[in-house]
C-alpha cells in the first residue's frame, strides 16, 4: 500500500474533507491525464480501501473524487458492490453515506488520539 497516499486521505478524512484525483496523484508520481496512471490510481485507491474494508472500516478512499462531477470514479463502485457496500441504485447517495462514515470513523479515530490519558471508558 502506498503510505504517503493513505496517509494523505487520512488527514483528509480527520479534517471532514474532500481532494480530487490530481490533487493526490503527484504524490505518488501519476498525472491523471493519462489513462495510464488513472488506471493505476484506481488500483492503489482501491488497495486502500479493501485495507480499510479488512479493518472494519469505510471505505476510505470515498475522500477522492472527480472535479466533473463531484462524485468517486466507477472503481469506487465497482468495489463497493463487489464487497457488498452498494446494490447499484443511487451512486451519489451511496457516495454521500459512504463519505459520511469515512468522515465520522476519522473524527471520531482523532478524537480518541487527542485523550491519550483519558481511560476509554471515561471519554
Amino acid at each position: 500500500m502506498n503510505q504517503a497516499l493513505y496517509e494523505r486521505l487520512c488527514d483528509v478524512a480527520r479534517r471532514g474533507g474532500i481532494t480530487r484525483y490530481g490533487e493526490v496523484a503527484p504524490l505518488v508520481g501519476l498525472d491523471m491525464a493519462n489513462p495510464d496512471h488513472r488506471d493505476q490510481m484506481s488500483a492503489l485507491l482501491e488497495e486502500i480501501s479493501r485495507h480499510e474494508h479488512l479493518r472494519g472500516c469505510p471505505l476510505l478512499s470515498a475522500v477522492v473524487i472527480h472535479i466533473e462531477d463531484n462524485i468517486p470514479g466507477n472503481g469506487f463502485f465497482t468495489l463497493a458492490a463487489e464487497l457488498g457496500l452498494f446494490r447499484g441504485r443511487d451512486r451519489f447517495m451511496f457516495f454521500v453515506e459512504e463519505l459520511r462514515r469515512v468522515h465520522d470513523h476519522w473524527h471520531s479515530a482523532a478524537t480518541q488520539a487527542a485523550q491519550p490519558d483519558v481511560p476509554p471508558d471515561r471519554r
